[in-house]
């Protein structure tokens, strides 16, 4: 098992590596100059020349990408060109909002994704199959930051139950918190539970028509003991994976659901960093982002081993 986690991680190296070039390659190639921003309007040349030769834009590419890769190497993402702030400092501030948000998502979406997938499978080819695959399809296909709008206009403007907007630290006002991200957790959670729902419903159908299946059923077991421990625990494992995805994705951020809801999580936060060309900012939320998605593919590798025998056994 160590092993195996091992070889993981050895993976893991090369891969944030490369992720790591291609960030820095390419954002050099988007219009503009950081330190004309930063000058604002009275660009003094010598500022403007003090200003390359302090973040190093003078050198050539492959030299600012050896700095900053040093960086990296020692715990320093380096230093916001708009704020002057380590970009560190940026992260962990951002950071607890966005894995908030991302865990009360996911939360919703298991809620409603994993049990009309199920239901759905099992009552295959009836009106409840079908409704719940109109479900899914509405959730696939409504714009998030339309429900977004269409909550609080009904949720927060006529029935006045929830706040708008904002953000309250958890830590600070745990059950104010819970009331501000309530809703925006639903609208990713919507859409990521129709996701969960056609996977969870594809998987089970795989499973509900194999022999010890109906070998169990044979025996007389109940249908839930059929379903939910026979079946379910078997399907798991594409789910699994699918939620890994769905959750490292959340980790990057909701760029429009975060700007509808005012949350200062990583997607504001990579945002305002491009407009502005933050070069260190953005480097260092993709990297993280990055780490979060290996992260979590680690994760639903060792609950792939945990889950299935086969697996374990090999190991």
């Amino acid at each position: 098992m160590y092993s195996y986690i091992g070889k993981r991680l050895l993976v893991a190296i090369p891969t944030l590596l490369i992720i790591s070039i291609f960030v820095f390659s390419l954002q050099k190639l988007l219009p503009g100059d950081p330190v004309l921003a930063m000058a604002g309007e009275e660009r003094d040349p010598q500022v403007l020349e003090l200003l390359r030769e302090k973040y190093r834009l003078n050198d050539p590419v492959i030299y600012q990408y050896g700095y900053w890769l040093q960086g990296v190497a020692k715990g320093d993402l380096g230093v916001s060109l708009r704020t002057n702030q380590p970009v560190l400092t940026l992260v962990a501030e951002k950071l607890p909002v966005t894995i908030q948000l991302a865990v009360m998502s996911m939360i919703f979406a298991f809620a409603i994704g994993i049990p009309m997938g199920i239901l759905a499978a099992v009552k295959k080819n009836t009106i409840i199959d079908f409704l719940a695959n109109i479900v899914a399809l509405c959730g696939l296909s409504v714009p998030n930051f339309w429900l977004g709008i269409m909550l609080i206009l009904l949720v927060s403007v006529k029935l006045h139950w929830l706040p708008a907007s904002g953000y309250q630290p958890f830590f600070e006002d745990p059950w104010r918190s819970i009331q501000t991200m309530l809703m925006p957790s639903f609208v990713l959670g919507n859409a990521l539970a129709a996701t969960l729902m056609r996977h969870t419903r594809s998987s089970m159908l795989s499973v509900l028509s194999a022999d010890y299946i109906r070998t169990a059923r044979a025996k007389g077991l109940p249908e839930t003991a059929v379903v939910l421990q026979h079946s379910f625990r078997n399907a798991i494992l594409p789910v699994v994976t699918v939620s890994a995805l769905l959750f490292g994705e959340l980790l990057a951020g909701a760029v429009l659901t975060e700007q509808i809801f005012t949350i200062p999580g990583f997607g504001k936060l990579i945002v305002d960093a491009v407009f502005n060309r933050d070069y260190a900012v953005v480097q260092g939320v993709v990297l993280c982002t990055a780490i979060g998605f290996i992260a979590m593919n680690l994760i639903a590798d060792i609950l792939y081993v945990l889950l299935n025998p086969r697996m374990r056994a090999a190991l």
